[in-house]
């Protein structure tokens, strides 16, 4: 019986030089509930993390706000040294208080310890894909980005991506350091970001949907188009859950989705979506049961 592996979902070039397969994994759920803490079991953590690379997986996102620093810290311990075509894209700019609560800070002197931390809990010399987790409000976004273009000038990153942002504010970044990846709140029940990712693919720069599966939503009966897709899967003999990532490797040629679990089992039914073969009509059906009114 062959193994479904990442390698699948095909590869996509992270500023036209960086391959991954395009299905990865999210780290976020490694940790403490809310992002908080350490995780229930650390080794099962351990195993997800190595069995991900089993699987194909060459992109692990993750944070220094994960735990916070836990999420980076369970990655060097389960995967250094590192295999020579892991990308580890880690973020910085968000402080945590505690479970869910953050605050976004954009100093300079700031991230930049934030990209040191990061190397140093990492045990990297560099990090392939650093991107800015939320712009700061009360900070010139010239400050935060020339920092992290400052950290790229070192050596100490190679790509520079952001998260939660409009055109705008890329069409903005842009003029500062080059932008090769935006990280969005995406999936079929969110579609809010539909022309950021519109953005993307007309400059052919990466899109990675967080909570592709809005944080189980989608999963819970009473969801207006439940009932569809619950059809669907089964129709395919998949979950609920991998039609929704299959649908966003459908979606859209520059997204790469990063489901996020802290059990084996389901990172092995997250990756088996890579090979799911989808019948046309499906997407068809699913994408009018989302135009209903709920």
């Amino acid at each position: 019986m062959t193994i479904p592996t990442a390698s699948a979902s095909g590869t996509f070039y992270i500023g036209g030089d960086l391959p991954v397969h395009r299905l990865g994994y999210g780290t976020m759920r490694l940790v403490g509930e809310g992002a908080w803490g350490e995780p229930n079991d650390p080794q099962e953590a351990r195993r997800v993390l190595r069995r991900a690379v089993e699987l194909g997986v060459t992109l692990i996102d993750t944070a220094d706000a994960y735990g916070p620093e836990i999420a980076e810290r369970l990655i060097c311990e389960a995967l250094h040294p590192y295999p020579a075509d892991l990308v580890i894209a880690t973020k910085g700019g968000i402080t945590r208080q505690g479970p869910a609560k953050t605050e976004y800070v954009g100093r300079a002197g700031y991230l930049i310890q934030c990209v040191e931390m990061s190397l140093r809990r990492l045990k990297l010399e560099r990090i392939e894909l650093y991107q800015f987790h939320r712009i700061d409000p009360r900070t010139p976004l010239e400050e935060s980005l020339g920092a992290l273009k400052q950290m790229q000038d070192q050596g100490k990153i190679r790509h520079i991506g952001l998260s939660e942002v409009t055109p705008a504010e890329i069409e903005q970044a842009q003029q500062i350091v080059p932008i090769v990846s935006v990280q969005n709140r995406y999936s079929l029940a969110d579609c809010r970001h539909e022309q950021t990712l519109a953005w993307c693919e007309q400059h052919g720069i990466a899109f990675l949907p967080w909570y592709p599966i809005a944080a189980g939503k989608l999963l819970k009966p009473d969801h207006p188009f439940a009932r569809t897709l619950a059809e669907l899967a089964a129709r395919h003999n998949a979950t609920p859950a991998q039609l929704s990532i299959a649908w966003l490797l459908h979606r859209s040629p520059v997204i790469l989705p990063i489901p996020g679990t802290s059990q084996v089992k389901h990172l092995e039914e997250n990756i088996a979506v890579a090979s799911l073969q989808i019948v046309p009509d499906a997407w068809a059906q699913l994408e009018a049961a989302l135009r209903q009114p709920s």
